[in-house]
């Protein structure tokens, strides 16, 4: 709610804020993205910005961008750098370490400082840091440095930055109070009621018009070549170990059998077992009527919901497991019972138990060979499980060992196969046809956060142990594709292109009109496209659209943001066309004396307070310590990443 109030009424406070980006802003930033706070580390390279004597490269500036990527790829594992850098990339990484840099600055300037013991203690609690005893492990930590490409130093500096943070700013995290009077204009929002007009002008309405020619095709492909980027690709060599490969080292001898049949005796045994229904009534009166009722032809069921119960149905017990779970004398019973037989009441700790027998299963004794099946396939399946943990264990003390990926192949006689360049999807963008190998999912994410020269590694490729040796063999980075292999995709993309800047020039002939006094059915029907006229839009309140969580249609949303009598457009999803919104009236309303109202705007506004502390206190800080900004440099780290120009 508060979000969206916020958005309607421009303030500041309708800006989103999140404790991480804004707050805390590196923490735990450094554990995947850290090059050394402390200072530049550019070995020479154009600064990008300074902060306060501080300077961030152009190098350590692609290197955070490069691991912020890898962080993104945990949850959105098809996003290349193209993307992300078009997604503000850059710019967000940028900030956070802008941010970082700052306020450890103001905190030193204040006199707050992070002892040597404090940030030891830190490291010593890094999970990855600990050895199989569960305490910290030098060995493990070095390890775990350099899986991250990270330094010792760099690392407690890192650590020194976000220890500063948290004492800067864990204050206001804590700021959660809001008066009702603060909150009472914003409650008095959510009950406010708007209704209005919709139009829409659709894209295909404006036909295909005239082929494009060769030189607007070219024109068109250079203004949008990121648009035909192929992104990054990987080339992975990789050999797998699957629980098939070692399935005629499995497979179970006599003696394994027999040993295996007489270790489960039990569950080869002659036994019963019965499917019963039982209820617990808490006195025996109620017990008593239940079991006379049933016993006169009331289905158990009916009657135990009569009672405002409901009976618990067991399958398929044995009598050991029931009268561990009741007692031997109710086992005792239901078990010498004939089928549909009413049982107690019996007394027990909890009230008085009802039973009936609904089902007698008479299982035989198994002797060996009949068991011999279901043993070959359990013991088979366990020395398959054996099999491959040892096979890994023995990959990955050759690779702790610095073995290469060919060494270790030849080492254990396995068959390497080496990929097509994949893009972090899966897919190679020359075989329209392919699709992503879900169990090959964890190999290509393992290769995209490789870099050249690395150790092989070692990734899950099956629930039953099953494993893969990955190794990037090479990186082909982002290019665009040649003009003369995707014409006709580009010719295509042109058409749509002009046809939907022809229905946005109609729209804002539209809206022009609207805005001059015009109606809007009026103006849509000036255009002479074969468009249906707008529709109503019925009286809605803002609450109503906070409650639907996000799934509010976009032309409800833009409502709640104009001024009365004004209309404007915005552009439908997938370039379909142009939504026109026309705000008829508002009706605005008073929260005062609606305590419950107000109660819920306090509550929103306090999840979030917070945070738009933190925003404030930390553009004071940056305008204290001082941030310069070079433009050029920034723009040149963007163009190397999505392969439009730089170089390393």
């Amino acid at each position: 709610m508060l979000s969206f109030i916020r958005r309607v009424t421009h303030s500041k406070l309708g800006i989103v804020i999140t404790f991480l980006v804004l707050g805390l802003v590196a923490l735990m930033f450094g554990l995947g993205d850290i090059t050394g706070m402390g200072g530049s580390v550019g070995g020479g390279a154009e600064t990008v910005v300074t902060v306060g004597r501080q300077k961030i490269t152009e190098t350590e500036l692609r290197q955070r961008v490069q691991n912020a990527l890898e962080r993104a790829r945990q949850e959105q594992p098809t996003i290349d750098m193209v993307q992300f850098v078009n997604q503000g990339g850059v710019d967000s990484t940028l900030d956070g370490s802008i941010n970082s840099l700052a306020l450890t600055r103001f905190a030193e300037q204040q006199g707050l400082v992070a002892s040597k013991r404090l940030i030891d203690g830190q490291i010593a609690s890094i999970p990855a840091a600990h050895g199989i005893d569960g305490t910290f492990s030098q060995t493990a930590y070095e390890q775990f440095l350099g899986r991250a490409r990270l330094t010792d130093r760099q690392l407690r500096s890192e650590l020194l930055n976000e220890t500063m943070a948290q004492h800067l700013l864990l204050p206001f995290v804590r700021a959660s109070q809001v008066p009702a009077k603060f909150a009472l204009p914003f409650a008095s929002l959510l009950l406010e009621k708007r209704d209005g007009q919709a139009g829409f002008i659709p894209t295909s309405a404006m036909g295909n018009g005239a082929a494009p020619t060769d030189a607007e095709l070219a024109t068109f492909y250079k203004r949008n070549v990121a648009r035909y980027t192929v992104p990054e690709r990987r080339v992975i060599r990789y050999a797998t170990v699957t629980a098939e490969s070692v399935k005629a080292g499995a497979v179970p001898t006599e003696a394994e059998i027999a040993k295996a049949y007489q270790a489960q005796q039990a569950k080869f045994r002659a036994t019963e077992k019965r499917d019963l229904v039982q209820l617990v009534l808490p006195g025996q009166a109620a017990a008593n009527a239940l079991v006379a009722a049933v016993k006169a032809g009331t289905p158990m069921e009916q009657a135990a919901r009569a009672a405002g119960l409901e009976p618990n149905t067991l399958k398929g017990v044995e009598k050991p497991a029931y009268a561990t779970a009741n007692s031997p004398e109710i086992a005792n019973a239901a078990f010498a019972a004939a089928k549909g037989a009413v049982l107690g009441p019996f007394p027990t700790a909890l009230g008085y138990t009802v039973v009936r027998v609904d089902g007698i299963e008479k299982v035989e004794a198994r002797s060996l060979e009949q068991a011999r099946p279901e043993l070959l396939t359990q013991l088979g399946a366990e020395k398959a499980a054996i099999a491959l943990t040892t096979a890994r264990d023995a990959v990955d003390d050759a690779v702790s060992n610095n073995a290469t990926f060919d060494e270790v192949i030849a080492d254990r006689k396995l068959q390497a196969a080496t990929s097509a360049p994949l893009t972090a999807a899966g897919i190679n963008p020359d075989d329209p046809a392919s699709k992503a190998d879900p169990a090959f999912a964890q190999a290509v994410i393992a290769a995209f956060a490789a870099e050249q020269g690395d150790d092989p590694q070692i990734v899950p490729i099956g629930e039953d142990g099953s494993f893969a040796i990955v190794s990037l063999a090479r990186i082909i980075p982002a290019a665009p594709r040649q003009l003369a292999q995707i014409r006709d995709k580009v010719a295509g993309d042109f058409i749509t292109d002009r046809a939907q800047r022809a229905a946005r020039q109609a729209a804002i002939d539209v809206t022009a009109k609207v805005n001059k006094g015009m109606s809007l059915a009026q103006a849509m029907t000036e255009t002479k496209l074969s468009i249906p006229g707008p529709q109503t839009l019925p009286p809605v309140a803002r609450g109503q659209l906070d409650a639907a969580r996000g799934q509010v249609p976009p032309a409800l949303t833009l409502l709640f943001s104009m001024n009365e009598k004004q209309a404007r457009m915005l552009e439908a999803p997938n370039k379909s066309g142009w939504i026109l919104v026309y705000l008829n009236h508002i009706e605005r309303a008073s929260a005062a004396g609606q305590p419950a109202v107000i109660d819920r705007a306090r509550a929103d506004i306090s999840r979030s307070i917070g945070g738009e502390y933190i925003q404030q206190f930390t553009e004071a800080v940056r305008r204290s310590v001082g941030v310069k900004k070079n433009d050029k440099a920034i723009g040149q780290v963007r163009a190397a990443l999505t392969g439009q120009g730089g170089s390393d």
